[in-house]
């Protein structure tokens, strides 16, 4: 990660469509365009590519968390369940909509724990959000199995894992729902921008509705603007340019997982040498996008001791438990109850209560495990100097 990396003639190719054409905007200007239409290609083809029905290109990865939550119903009044590490924007897309949302534990998957989850569904639950953080699957099966036993929507946040797998089938195609993200440090990207996927029909209507303040897309003699509206919507397009990289980048995504997974796999190796390190669990290693590295050393202690001695190299690695934008009891505007709001929403009710309140020590399984994990970004293009480097300082790691 990320996809700049390997930018070239091909999305030079796909802009330059664009702006011979003079046309930005994803819909109307029929004649003008002479039949260029990246954004509704990027999506065709990117269902196509995960192997489901519909696609909606929006302008993020948060953007995308929104409209899906909004087209499945949710609200004020629901809680929804996601996990206590991610990136803050799944609990930010959440509160935007109203709803709450409650965090379960991570496991060995660094990733939402099941059996927590079962933990944390009541009446109120309206939706389940596991996310594939750091490119790898949540145990989504189990999720998933968890989630109709209480006819509750499962959406896959899999912002960081485009192009993951378990077992053939791509990661946002098990649940009612995924969300991709494509900004400007994803593998794929397109500086800004986000996609939806689904195979529900009814689903992608709405959201493709929602996220174009409520036309209906339907040709009538009017053009845009006569169309019907079932509901209100707000704004959320993709434009033409985004839609054009995301067409070339589309195209070399499994060529850049691979080399992902290639440099990867030497830095696992160098690392196998450190005494009683363990690595994070993969639910299908042959599906994992390998945009992250993580380990895990037996305490806190020498986790402290291996990143020290990795720093010394120039090569320290990230432990999350230290990283405020990623992890749950480090999101103290979250925690606190920070708003810019005069009411104080959405933490306060109008009339002045508190309507949520978290405490920074509701997930000690997590805590403990983040506490003594450590995480390599991998690129798709490592310099053999880069990658000798941190394999010698892996290496040397094991003496401390």
């Amino acid at each position: 990660m990320p996809g700049f990396e390997i930018f070239g003639e091909e999305e030079k190719k796909e802009i330059m469509d664009v702006l011979d054409t003079g046309v930005l905007f994803r819909y109307e200007f029929h004649e003008q365009r002479k039949g260029i239409y990246k954004v509704k290609e990027f999506e065709e083809k990117y269902a196509g590519y995960c192997g489901t029905s519909h696609a909606q290109a929006v302008t993020s990865g948060t953007a995308a968390l929104k409209v899906a939550l909004t087209a499945l119903g949710v609200g004020p009044g629901d809680e929804v369940i996601t996990q206590g590490f991610t990136f803050v924007a799944t609990w930010e897309a959440i509160l935007e909509v109203g709803a709450v949302p409650v965090f379960s534990e991570v496991d060995t998957t660094l990733n939402m724990d099941p059996q927590d989850l079962k933990k944390k569904i009541n009446a109120r639950t309206k939706c389940i959000v596991p996310v594939h953080m750091l490119g790898a699957q949540a145990r989504i099966k189990e999720i998933v199995e968890v989630a109709s036993q209480h006819g509750i929507p499962v959406l896959e946040d899999t912002a960081q894992a485009a192009g993951g797998r378990i077992e053939g089938k791509h990661l946002g195609t098990f649940g009612k729902c995924g969300t991709f993200s494509f900004d400007a440090v994803k593998t794929l990207t397109t500086g800004e921008g986000g996609m939806i996927i689904t195979g529900d029909e009814e689903l992608w209507r709405c959201m493709s509705e929602y996220h174009d303040h409520g036309h209906d897309h339907k040709v009538n003699p009017g053009a845009r603007g006569g169309e019907g509206r079932r509901f209100i919507g707000s704004n959320y397009r993709m434009m033409e340019l985004q839609g054009a990289i995301g067409l070339a980048q589309l195209a070399k995504l499994d060529f850049m997982i691979a080399a992902q997974q290639k440099n990867k796999a030497i830095l696992k190796d160098a690392a196998s040498r450190i005494p009683g390190i363990s690595f994070r669990e993969l639910v299908d290693e042959k599906g994992d996008t390998a945009t992250h590295f993580a380990f895990t050393m037996q305490d806190k202690e020498q986790c402290s001791r291996v990143n020290e001695c990795l720093r010394k190299d120039g090569v320290g690695a990230i432990n999350f438990s230290e990283n405020t934008w990623h992890f749950y009891p480090r999101w103290e505007h979250l925690l606190e109850g920070k708003t810019i709001t005069s009411s104080g929403f959405p933490f306060t009710e109008p009339a002045g209560k508190r309507r949520i309140v978290y405490d920074p020590l509701a997930l000690p399984q997590s805590s403990a495990l983040m506490e003594r994990t450590l995480v390599y970004p991998v690129s798709i293009r490592m310099p053999e100097e880069k990658l000798q480097l941190m394999s010698q300082a892996l290496k040397k790691a094991q003496y401390v």
